[in-house]
């Protein structure tokens, strides 16, 4: 088999679990859509059960699964449902749902569950992508209180920047959300997400939501100390399977984009972007062969790529190489690929998931 693993530390899951809890000071949902970002939702779900107020995940469909799976804790469905069909499954198994549109709201209204619905009602406080405008926002609790279907109403909304802690965005989606439901009756409100835990103090409401800092990945830039004690759940890793002796001026891989400018050892790992790697990582990204920096260099192949161990004699074949995890950040990886953390993470596939 390929030597590629993904170790998944459940004790630090919970670690984080309980970490960013305690800085929210309340409920908090564990947030598990795109297969828990690429570490298994069940099996998080699972280590996560005993501590975890609740989940959350995008669609009825993750939802399921943690039910099929025998998980009985509260589950919240971000996205709410597609199709007024999606009702009968989120009665019968006692899930709770966002409310974000005109349309959604209608569903509810024109249903008949056996039981009350527990609903969350997703206001548009500046970000634009989904949820009822303040100006509606009174008309459409007071419909869903009106309905009979329903039988409670929390109050939400979503940052569009608070990864960006010195931008002004967030405080104003929180003076937006506070002059919105300003009127309605007492209930549960949920705004934070990640960086909101984190860094924001006036977010922290009945209710967290706590994604990609759940998974020790801080979502805030370089220098903020504020998840500092995150651990990295998942460590993505593989092995060297050849080593190339070349000289100065050869090229290295597809689009000769990387020529060595002195005699180079290359080691060809066992991963690529048909694995989840990012493809377009530059050289330069960072790795650890056995314990020690080093870089990739070239560029990423469908199953495979290469790195520079020229000044780690002891190298080679069979040597380990963490992708990222503990001592390789999957953000500064990232970085190198123009993207973000949450992306590499929830790409890994084809590799062999090790959970401890």
């Amino acid at each position: 088999m390929r030597p590629l693993i993904a170790t998944i530390r459940l004790e630090h899951l919970r670690h984080n679990y309980r970490l960013t809890r305690s800085i929210h000071g309340d409920k908090m949902l564990a947030v598990l859509k795109a297969n828990a970002y690429g570490h298994g939702a069940v099996r998080c779900a699972r280590a996560l059960e005993d501590i975890a107020d609740g989940f959350a995940v995008a669609c009825l469909e993750e939802a399921l699964e943690l039910r099929a799976a025998g998980i009985a804790s509260p589950i919240l469905l971000l996205e709410g449902v597609f199709e007024a069909e999606e009702l009968k499954a989120v009665d019968e198994h006692g899930l709770w749902m966002a409310v974000t549109s005109e349309q959604q709201l209608r569903m509810v209204e024109q249903s008949a569950p056996a039981r009350p619905f527990n609903v969350w009602l997703m206001l548009d406080s500046g970000m634009h992508r989904e949820g009822f405008v303040p100006a509606s926002y009174h008309a459409a609790w007071h419909r869903l209180e009106a309905c009979g279907k329903v039988e409670k109403i929390s109050k939400m909304t979503h940052f569009a920047r608070a990864d960006e802690p010195e931008v002004a965005m967030t405080f104003s989606q929180l003076e937006a959300f506070d002059a919105a439901v300003r009127g309605l009756p007492a209930g549960d409100e949920s705004v934070a997400n990640s960086a909101g835990i984190l860094c924001h103090a006036r977010a922290q409401r009945n209710w967290g939501r706590v994604g990609i800092a759940l998974y020790g990945v801080t979502p805030l830039p370089a220098g903020f100390e504020q998840g500092a004690e995150l651990r990295p759940v998942m460590r993505f890793s593989s092995r060297i399977f050849g080593v190339r002796e070349l000289a100065a001026g050869e090229p290295i891989g597809y689009g000769d984009n990387f020529v060595t400018d002195r005699p180079t050892r290359v080691g060809l790992v066992a991963c690529g972007y048909a694995d989840g790697y990012p493809r377009r990582a530059s050289s330069g990204s960072p790795v650890l062969i056995d314990g020690q920096r080093s870089r990739l260099i070239g560029r990423v192949s469908m199953d495979m790529l290469t790195v520079d161990i020229t000044d780690l004699p002891a190298a080679g074949i069979g040597s380990e190489v963490e992708l990222w995890g503990d001592a390789v950040s999957v953000n500064e990886v990232a970085a190198h690929a123009g993207t973000i953390g949450y992306e590499p993470l929830c790409n890994v596939k084809r590799a062999r998931f090790a959970y401890c």
